[in-house]
């Protein structure tokens, strides 16, 4: 019988790495799921919920990792912890490989196999393994309804009596999944709504989606993306033209969602603080890159600031404040990942370490950081 553990996040992380759904199918294919008691509480996910579903609530950490063959978290997880399973024992989260390297190498010293979900291959095969769409997908919505709710105007066009209320301007920067949920929900909002990114292949998608694309479409542009689907860095001449472009347009937006990533990487700034103090009193800035750095030069990690009279919300875990449905889909992401390596007539782990989405997430093995994107020099 294949054991999988599942403990409770840190303070500041909502989500957990199991629902009552999945439990339910673990325990179908013939897994003991051990769940720290009050793990999910903060998904909702009530301990009786999760036990009625085959769970076995255990009563402490230690407890629920004792010689677990699979250990499933959110965040990276403590040596400690890792200690605790059994040798050699997976363990599938999101992981943030490219920070803390001192804390990746002690926790790949235990010589368990650590799976960075992150790490997700972009093939068809994984899409239902993605976690990185799947937690965009909830940060896009939930930037635009926070940004509604700060923004001090209404949405939509409204004909009254007493005269017309004008729709809400909504820029949206960088089109990946989050920035098009960000564009749909905008959208359904009633706001009028445009967008940018580098990459040629979004401007179809921004188009379908009744927005408007915003970009410098010369040459340079329709080289600038990755096999994997991904922005490639931009020339300086090319960020110059962009950004004369976007700070005319951004001028007359009330608000303001970016969410350009590159993986590793800072985050690229695309609003200076001249751009910021072209904006309308009032208007607001929601930057989903806030992370690894921000998108604005303005940008507070963690905060809401007002700088000259601009709102700018720098949000660390937007996904997180939606914790029933991120919990929910992330669950089914690392089900989905899991039903891979367990097989379900000899209910046995049964890893085929040749598999590309094996290769494309295993960032540490035997003792030793194996990923290739995370060697010296890499």
């Amino acid at each position: 019988m294949v054991t999988i553990a599942v403990t409770a996040e840190r303070d500041d992380e909502p989500r957990v790495a199991v629902s009552p759904e999945t439990v339910k199918k673990f325990t179908g294919m013939g897994c003991q799921v051990r769940v720290e008691a009050g793990a999910g509480m903060r998904s909702h996910f009530a301990d009786e919920t999760l036990k009625a579903q085959g769970a076995t609530i255990a009563a402490s950490a230690a407890e629920a990792l004792a010689g677990a063959d699979i250990l499933l978290k959110v965040r990276r997880p403590s040596p400690d912890e890792v200690k605790a399973l059994k040798p050699g024992a997976i363990v599938a989260a999101i992981l943030a490989p490219y920070d803390d390297r001192a804390g990746l190498e002690a926790l790949a010293g235990t010589g368990a196999s650590l799976m960075a979900m992150e790490f997700m291959p972009r093939i068809s095969r994984a899409q239902s393994m993605d976690v990185l769409s799947s937690q965009a997908n909830l940060a896009g919505y939930k930037a635009v309804i926070d940004a509604a709710a700060t923004f001090g105007q209404a949405i939509p066009m409204m004909m009254t009596a007493a005269g017309t209320v004008p729709a809400a301007r909504v820029f949206i920067m960088g089109v990946g999944v989050a920035g098009l949920q960000a564009i749909a929900t905008a959208r359904r909002l009633g706001a009028i709504v445009s967008a940018t990114d580098v990459r040629p292949a979004t401007k179809e998608q921004v188009a379908s989606l009744g927005a408007k694309f915003i970009a410098v479409e010369d040459d340079e542009f329709k080289q600038a993306q990755t096999a994997a689907g991904y922005a490639k860095p931009m020339s300086a001449e090319y960020q110059k033209k962009q950004a004369e472009l976007v700070a005319s347009h951004i001028k007359a937006q009330d608000i303001v969602i970016t969410t350009a990533l590159i993986p590793g990487r800072p985050a690229p700034k695309l609003i200076t603080r001249a751009m910021i103090e072209s904006m309308k009193p009032g208007s607001v800035i929601v930057d989903l890159a806030a992370e690894r750095g921000g998108n604005t030069e303005a940008t507070e990690p963690g905060k809401t600031i007002a700088h000259r009279g601009v709102l700018i919300a720098g949000p660390l875990n937007l996904a997180g404040e939606v914790p029933v449905n991120a919990s929910s889909l992330y669950a089914k992401n690392l089900l989905a990942f899991l039903e891979t390596m367990i097989d379900k007539k000899d209910k046995a782990l049964k890893v085929n370490w040749d598999d590309e989405i094996v290769q494309g997430t295993l960032v540490a093995k035997d003792g030793r950081i194996v990923h290739p994107s995370l060697q010296k020099g890499a």
